[in-house]
């Protein structure tokens, strides 16, 4: 089982330059509620270090690199975001990490619900202890 469910978005373009659609319950597998993007992240600084127990979440690197980590408990992986056309799908119940953002990095990320600060799990212990039961 991976935990890299990656979404190709379609490149659409001309000699005008590229465009990708992105749209909610198509492309992506819920409806869209909240988009937000990190940028200007400093060197050597990492970011995320939780889990949702419910919200649903698919980052794009749209400018950029950065490394992300994602743990559930049983399984950890890792992989670069570094293309505007493809998507990382992050479920529910997954421990997320972001790191080695290029000085350009640009990571919008597309969520399935509003913010809501009780569905976060901050404290990897608790985490584990949660994801096991």
């Amino acid at each position: 089982m991976t935990l890299l469910n990656w979404i190709d978005f379609a490149v659409r373009g001309d000699a005008r330059g590229s465009l990708v659609a992105i749209e909610g319950g198509k492309n992506i597998p819920f409806e869209i509620k909240r988009v937000y993007y990190i940028f200007e992240t400093k060197e050597g600084v990492a970011r995320g270090f939780h889990a949702h127990k419910s919200l649903q979440q698919v980052a794009v690197c749209v400018r950029g690199k950065c490394r992300m980590i994602l743990d559930n408990g049983r399984v950890r992986e890792e992989a670069w975001l570094d293309s505007p056309s493809k998507g990382l799908f992050i479920g529910n119940m997954i421990w997320r990490e972001m790191h080695d953002f290029s000085p350009d990095c640009v990571l919008m990320v597309l969520a399935s619900e509003f913010y809501d600060e009780g569905d976060y799990i901050r404290d990897y212990d608790t985490f584990l202890t949660e994801v096991c039961i």
